[in-house]
């Protein structure tokens, strides 16, 4: 659903914020606990950026939320920690057993499921199917993900990494929670084409619908408006994908981490104004860009 529709008294100018963009449910649930627990002792470790946006990292922040490193959490004992939705491989659990840390676990359910599905079919082909994930390197999602196959699963970015893969072994194919479906539908295509005769071929569509569903709604909002500021941190794997997707729906589309990004020239001979972001796009940091552009309109 869209809010309501705010009108600039002065200049007639329209400036919608899109009621589905913000934080999806994990992210949520994440920001929940933390400041649940917060509120109860005034500090909490977090290992990793609770979210992939600076500003909501720094809200937190001055809450008593210290953000700590792999490299931090293996130093530390007897604390409580918190996972963030992303989730994490089995080492991360083993070092807090082994130092008496106290997890408070946010690992989306959409993820942890996606993990458990991975873990099982290493375990079920014995080594014998190659798992490979469709996914950005690196990112903690697939860091987590990679960790329930010993290091072994093939990480796919896109098409041009699919020599990495033997197409003479059984190959199992997931992908990470918020890619995109027509991506990972073109990795299938190809694969199909290229794996020899007789090798068994599995994929299973592991991205998150209220991610993916996204799209179609925000391209319809982003071609709605004269002009389309999409909100997302500079980390965000999901904010750069739904940001392509808003510019090709309108290509009077700009990018913007923080409210100083906007910029006073983008607003003239505009009419309306659409403000949208990622699943790691807080609403307020949206309501302020909101703001600023109603002040530079002034």
């Amino acid at each position: 659903m869209l809010t309501q529709v705010p009108e600039d008294a002065k200049g007639g100018l329209v400036v919608e914020i899109d009621g589905d963009s913000g934080f999806c449910f994990g992210v949520v649930n994440a920001i929940e606990k933390a400041e649940e627990e917060l509120g109860k002792s005034g500090a909490l470790y977090c290992l990793g950026d609770i979210v992939h946006n600076n500003d909501e990292v720094e809200r937190l922040r001055r809450h008593g939320l210290t953000t700590i490193s792999h490299e931090d959490f293996s130093k530390l004992k007897d604390c409580k920690v918190l996972l963030r939705a992303h989730g994490e491989p089995p080492e991360t659990y083993q070092t807090a057993r082994a130092n008496g840390i106290e997890l408070i676990d946010a690992t989306c359910p959409v993820v942890l499921k996606l993990q458990e599905r991975i873990k099982k079919t290493c375990r079920d082909s014995q080594g014998n199917s190659q798992v490979v994930i469709y996914g950005q390197y690196g990112h903690a999602e697939v860091n987590g993900l990679v960790g329930q196959t010993n290091g072994t699963a093939i990480v796919i970015e896109s098409a041009r990494d699919l020599d990495k893969i033997d197409f003479s072994r059984d190959i199992s194919l997931y992908s990470q929670t918020t890619k995109s479906p027509e991506g990972f539908s073109k990795i299938i295509e190809i694969i199909r084409e290229r794996i020899a005769d007789g090798v068994k071929f599995e994929y299973f569509d592991t991205i998150c619908r209220q991610v993916s569903s996204r799209v179609d709604k925000l391209k319809k909002f982003a071609s709605s408006h004269d002009l389309v500021l999409f909100v997302a941190g500079s980390k965000s794997s999901n904010g750069k994908i739904l940001f392509h997707e808003c510019l090709e729906a309108n290509p009077n589309t700009r990018l913007v981490s923080t409210t100083d990004d906007v910029e006073g020239a983008w607003l003239e001979n505009i009419q309306t104004i659409g403000i949208c972001g990622a699943t790691s796009t807080p609403r307020w940091l949206m309501e302020e860009v909101k703001a600023r552009i109603i002040s530079l309109h002034h």
